[in-house]
């Protein structure tokens, strides 16, 4: 995959982590529609809490806690 990064931010947030990463595909696909991969991310010593990504054959989902669930991606603002 010859993806551009065109985004990532690593913050420190009270006793945990939240990193954002962005790349642009060089072609969209069934999977990522929007030409986007992805990875939003709260980690807490070293246990996520919440993140959303789009990892290839899963599409885009969101994990809470241990659960993991599909959601519509809306877009992003960067």
């Amino acid at each position: 995959m010859n993806a551009e990064l065109i985004f990532s931010k690593k913050r420190f947030h009270g006793k945990g982590i939240i990193e954002m990463v962005i790349w642009k595909l060089p072609t969209k696909t069934r999977e990522r529609p929007h030409g986007l991969k992805y990875r939003l991310v709260y980690v807490v010593n070293g246990e996520r809490l919440v993140g959303y990504d789009n990892e290839q054959g899963k599409g885009d989902h969101k994990h809470i806690g241990s659960a993991e669930i599909r959601y519509s991606y809306a877009g992003v603002d960067i």
